[in-house]
């Protein structure tokens, strides 16, 4: 994968060739980077054009100028498309990924070809009780994070991951998260409740791993009563990132998502 940026953005992207006749987009989950995909990248660079970023104050995106903020990124993540001249494409999101994946497509529906989220929340219709809960158990981790980023690390990698490999590989991507970079989530509710979900003009998946906590998996069943046209996947023997606790299966779910007549 090679490095870029691109003028008036903070957002550091990658590609994986560009020879193919589709694209897909991953964005990663918060307090790590692009890297949480290593596993994908691998395995479909020779079938896709592969673009994955790094979202604003993670990886390499921490060059930022006053007014930058994560209620931006669907609009530098459309700049990118344009320079790299994609009409649409297939976004793949986990947890704050899923939330920016769904950000986009609300604000550029017709540039989405697939629509893929994974321990995330249907952003148009989230639950106000489930925000709360939500907003309290963030709090606590940050307040974990002020004191230590390792002390952070540490817990956040159980909840993230299921198995120890994947959890290892978490804790090595979070610990490098600057304390900083917690100011740019916290326009993240600006997203939240703002568009009504109209009729799709592509194809959804959700899911989330059968270990997640108890409040995702209650998530993904309200979104499906919702959207009962959508197709849904819980992972076995997988937490909240289930690309890294199972990427081998994953990776079959995307394959076959994506060639299922969409």
């Amino acid at each position: 994968m090679k490095q870029y940026k691109i003028d008036n953005s903070p957002i550091a992207y990658y590609v994986s060739g560009r020879q193919c006749d589709e694209w897909v987009l991953f964005l990663h989950a918060a307090f790590v980077n692009y890297e949480m995909f290593r596993t994908q990248f691998e395995y479909f660079s020779d079938k896709y054009n592969v673009l994955a970023v790094d979202i604003i104050g993670h990886g390499k995106s921490v060059n930022t100028k006053k007014g930058d903020s994560i209620n931006k990124m669907s609009a530098w993540l459309y700049d990118i498309m344009k320079e790299e001249k994609i009409g649409k494409i297939r976004i793949v999101g986990v947890s704050l990924g899923a939330i920016l994946a769904q950000d986009f497509a609300n604000h550029y529906p017709d540039m989405v070809k697939s629509l893929a989220c994974f321990g995330g929340y249907d952003i148009n219709n989230f639950d106000m009780k489930m925000q709360r809960e939500n907003s309290a158990s963030q709090m606590l981790m940050m307040l974990k994070a002020l004191f230590s980023i390792k002390w952070f690390a540490k817990s956040n990698k159980k909840i993230s991951a299921f198995t120890l490999q994947a959890q290892n590989d978490f804790y090595d991507m979070n610990i490098q998260f600057p304390k900083k970079s917690f100011m740019y989530l916290s326009s993240l509710n600006s997203m939240v409740n703002i568009y009504q979900t109209g009729q799709r003009a592509y194809p959804l998946l959700i899911g989330c791993g059968e270990y997640d906590i108890p409040m995702e998996l209650e998530a993904i069943k309200m979104w499906k009563e919702r959207e009962p046209e959508c197709k849904v996947v819980i992972f076995e023997n997988a937490g909240h990132c289930v690309n890294m606790d199972t990427p081998q299966i994953f990776n079959a779910a995307m394959e076959e998502f994506w060639t299922d007549k969409n």
